[in-house]
């Protein structure tokens, strides 16, 4: 039978103090310590939430005491007077007195003792989850925010915890953009995301490079950074950027949606990609290797349109790239007949520039631009390859072909090259056979 919270009124809890004494192997636990001593500990521990004028905990407090000397130095074991530290009590769900919880590997999700109150049952208790917490950190396997895996790719060392002493160094300074989520180890809705908020944290990690940042906050444990954001809810989801305001996340809970707003949010922050002249077989392989898409352009001959055309379409080409940064692809150009190989294996072939192909590296296919070389004309083709439509071929030889190493474009007009001349006054045309002209 337990006491429930607030039906019982008694004044003699006033004159009572703790069931527990410094004397004890039993260790006092209380909102200012339980962080350091239970949350961040590497140990399992059994924690016993009392009330001094609880009948039930009165009765428990010799056999708790037993239980803590024949644990010692193997299990920690714990009591929090909840009637006093009834925040910490409101934290883990404590309803009624005597509850006990077993913080094992995964300190956020406490489990419920239902054993017996004797110190054999307990000790026994104490045996078997620690039994469990070596078993699965003999597999690999530990629970937390800290490490572990889960199902869908979601590996949960890709979320950042944080606390009151680490948050500010981390992110109101950071130029990376962060998204934390404040939640409560009991709440359901918390237990719920925790595998989405994971495998996003992986997913957004390699897509933005580390430039968004997945985090969790334990609310009931940072307290200071619950009251200065006003979290009152859980999970609640902020999303910080360097020099404005932290605003809250309202989307979806799935892995696809918080995925889509990290995205959302890179691409805003993130300037447009470089655009490369293609003067080695590096630069085309580690552009185009690291991108889904890379889009090479074949520009016209420098003496076919100058600088000042040849900046025209390249500033086409940036335009575009800003338009379609959030997509992170790769761009490319070269001067036509520097690269011949790699525009006969883009089905481009010596006529018709400027021209513009969309390769994927990873299945050597590539599609062509048909329409003009302009903005309306790149747009056009671009929309329909982002939405998966346009007509694609198989790169030439199935991989890309030998790339010239050329000396970089020095932004000036062509040159003409120097041809020697010819002197032709010692040369005699009458003596020239008039048949043969």
């Amino acid at each position: 039978l337990l006491f429930v919270v607030g039906t019982v009124s008694c004044t003699l809890f006033l004159a009572v103090n703790g069931l527990y004494s410094a004397s004890d192997d039993v260790i006092e636990l209380t909102p200012t310590n339980f962080n350091k001593e239970v949350i961040q500990s590497e140990s399992l521990w059994l924690v016993e939430f009392y009330a001094p004028w609880c009948g039930h905990c009165q009765r428990l407090t010799p056999e708790w005491k037993k239980a803590a000397t024949a644990l010692k130095g193997v299990v920690k074991v714990g009591a929090v007077d909840a009637d006093k530290h009834q925040s910490l009590g409101g934290q883990y769900g404590v309803r009624g007195f005597p509850t006990i919880k077993i913080f094992g590997a995964n300190k956020n999700k406490a489990e419920d003792y239902q054993g017996g109150r004797t110190s054999d049952a307990i000790v026994d208790a104490a045996l078997s989850a620690l039994r469990t917490l070596v078993k699965e950190r003999l597999s690999g396997r530990s629970g937390g925010y800290g490490s572990g895996k889960q199902s869908g790719g979601g590996d949960k060392k890709d979320v950042i915890e944080l606390t009151d002493d680490s948050f500010d160094k981390n992110v109101i300074n950071s130029d990376d953009v962060w998204m934390v989520e404040f939640y409560a180890p009991w709440c359901g809705h918390c237990k719920n995301l925790e595998p989405e908020w994971a495998a996003a944290a992986t997913e957004v990690k390699e897509q933005t490079k580390g430039k968004v940042k997945l985090a969790a906050v334990d609310a009931t444990v940072n307290q200071m950074l619950a009251g200065r954001y006003g979290i009152r809810g859980f999970p609640t989801i902020k999303i910080f950027q360097k020099g404005e305001d932290p605003v809250d996340y309202d989307g979806g809970r799935t892995r696809s949606d918080i995925i889509a707003r990290a995205l959302d949010l890179f691409s805003d922050n993130a300037p447009p990609p470089e655009l490369l002249e293609i003067i080695s077989e590096d630069v085309l392989k580690t552009t185009c290797d690291a991108h889904q898409l890379c889009i090479i352009s074949v520009l016209p001959h420098i003496l076919d349109t100058g600088a000042s055309g040849r900046n025209s379409y390249l500033d086409v080409m940036l335009k575009m790239a800003e338009k379609y940064k959030k997509k992170m692809w790769g761009w490319l150009w070269t001067e036509a007949g520097a690269q011949s190989d790699l525009e006969s294996s883009l089905g481009i072939g010596g006529f018709g520039y400027p021209a513009m192909a969309a390769v994927n590296a990873r299945k050597m296919k590539f599609a062509l631009l048909k329409g003009s070389f302009s903005e309306q004309g790149i747009n056009e083709f671009l929309r329909e390859l982002s939405v998966g439509r346009g007509s694609t071929a198989p790169v030439g030889g199935g991989a890309f072909p030998k790339i010239n190493s050329v000396e970089p474009w020095d932004g000036k007009d062509g040159e003409l090259p120097v041809e020697d001349d010819i002197d032709l006054s010692d040369v005699d045309l009458d003596d020239w056979d008039k048949d043969e002209l």
